[in-house]
């Protein structure tokens, strides 16, 4: 890349934070290395080094949306401070070019006496922009912000939720060619975030590039082509938004698997259980997958692969039953890739447990050619349904699986999607509880299957993602 095709380049950068057991540590390291210095002698060191970003490089397009993913300490805030200038670099270089509109932390900028006029003012004449300008977006300012008649009040008496309407509000104004987000939309509300996201897609049409950090996976995949993931402060992954984002799910789901296993193990004071008894599950489990599946025969379970290791590198998870393959079909059971609305979509899931097991649920993700989740579902919602006495049936959850043991399950629903590709997602997650609140991933599969929905423009015609069965009368 030549150096003027680039917004960021960012070369071997590093920040080391020195930590001191006490304030005279600091003091003796002030003083005592100098001198030892100067008396040619090896100075000592009364500090710890720790290295918050070490070693990241990568460069950033004009107009491309970059991602930074990872995990709280992860170092995704430090870089940021370091390409805005913020902080200063241990080692490496940062280089920018263009002006630099940057929302690192809330009201970051903003005099909390002051009102929110007149902190626009301060804030957007420090960001390069003279008073006339500011004179002549104020009104779209204010519009964008729609706090009311707080803009007249202090700032110290504004919600978390207003200090980002107004931050953003000027940022956007100031026409950057550089936007840096960090979290801060996570606070505003549904409308606000629409508000938000509409004008990030319009500045990216207008060649702006942006440097996005967020934990919502689903925000970094649609707005960003590329990402990079971090671990403590080091390069997991980089590449495109999809495949980084994928390393990161799998990142997530063994440091959570890690972390259980450790609750798991007996205090060494205790003697071992049995190896028939189950594991207790947590009802406050997040629903990424908390509680592991105790097989009866835990000789045949430490056995079963792990599906993380296989040479799939779109899979991951704890194994013990996997997701052979997945198939479309129409009604008459042919393999079917297209469909019209209207039309039944039948997905079939192969599978093998590896081990005696219940408690197994069978779900799919249904994705868009850009992306974004359309819709999720598994055998679990419909027992749920069942449970709760909405429907009748046998429970999936209840089935007995034998270690060798073959099933498939078919997922059907009505086609009423919009023409787009499709990706089909597949997962068998050990549920501790019928209810999604102690789960573990066994096997996730991406891109398991894909699928097109293409319109009888002559029958039946619709515009957007779904259909809503609208009807007209007068």
């Amino acid at each position: 890349m030549s150096s003027d095709e680039y917004s960021i380049r960012v070369n071997g950068l590093g920040k080391c934070y020195e930590i001191y057991a006490t304030p005279r540590d600091r003091l003796k390291q002030f003083i005592i290395p100098p001198i030892q210095r100067l008396v040619g002698c090896e100075p000592s060191s009364f500090c710890r080094e720790y290295w918050a970003l070490e070693n990241i490089s990568f460069d950033i397009r004009k107009g491309e949306a970059f991602g930074i993913v990872g995990r709280n300490g992860s170092g995704k805030s430090t870089l940021l401070q370091l390409i805005t200038g913020t902080i200063a670099p241990t080692v490496g270089t940062v280089e920018t070019r263009g002006r630099v509109a940057a929302l690192l932390e809330l009201g970051s900028g903003f005099n909390p006496e002051f009102t929110g006029r007149d902190n626009v003012y301060l804030n957007a004449m420090l960001l390069g922009m003279t008073h006339d300008e500011v004179d002549e977006r104020f009104d779209k300012i204010a519009a964008f912000a729609d706090i009311g008649d707080y803009l007249d009040q202090p700032v110290k008496t504004y919600s978390s939720g207003m200090l980002v309407r107004l931050a953003f509000a000027v940022q956007v104004q100031i026409e950057p060619d550089i936007l840096i987000v960090d979290e801060a939309l996570a606070v505003g509300d549904a409308l606000f975030q629409k508000r938000c996201f509409g004008r990030i897609e319009k500045l990216l049409s207008d060649g702006v590039t942006l440097l996005f950090v967020s934990h919502d996976q689903e925000s970094v995949r649609t707005l960003t082509n590329r990402a990079i993931l971090l671990k403590g402060g080091r390069e997991v992954s980089m590449g495109s938004a999809s495949q980084v984002l994928l390393d990161y799910r799998k990142l997530l789901h063994q440091e959570e698997s890690d972390y259980f296993s450790k609750l798991m193990q007996p205090a060494p004071d205790k003697a071992p259980a049995p190896a028939s008894a189950p594991q207790s599950t947590d009802s406050n489990a997040s629903s990424e997958g908390e509680s592991a599946p105790e097989s009866s025969e835990s000789s045949e379970k430490s056995q079963a692969p792990a599906v993380s290791g296989r040479a799939d590198q779109m899979s991951f998870g704890d194994g013990g039953v996997e997701v052979l393959s997945v198939g479309t079909f129409g009604v008459d059971d042919e393999p079917c890739a297209v469909f019209y609305p209207g039309d039944v979509i039948r997905i079939r899931v192969n599978c093998v447990s590896h081990i005696d097991t219940d408690s197994i649920n069978v779900g799919v993700r249904i994705r868009s050619r850009e992306g974004i989740k359309i819709y999720s579902w598994g055998t679990l919602n419909q027992d749920m349904q069942i449970l709760a006495g909405l429907r009748e049936g046998e429970l999936f959850w209840k089935r007995q699986l034998k270690a060798g043991e073959q099933f498939h399950v078919w997922l059907e629903c009505d086609c009423s999607l919009g023409s787009n590709l499709y990706e089909i997602q597949a997962s068998i997650s050990y549920e501790g509880k019928p209810d999604y609140t102690a789960q573990r991933i066994l096997h996730w599969k991406d891109e398991a299957a894909f699928f097109q929905t293409l319109m009888r423009q002559d029958e039946y015609f619709f515009g957007g993602i779904s259909d809503l069965h609208m009807a007209a009368r007068w």
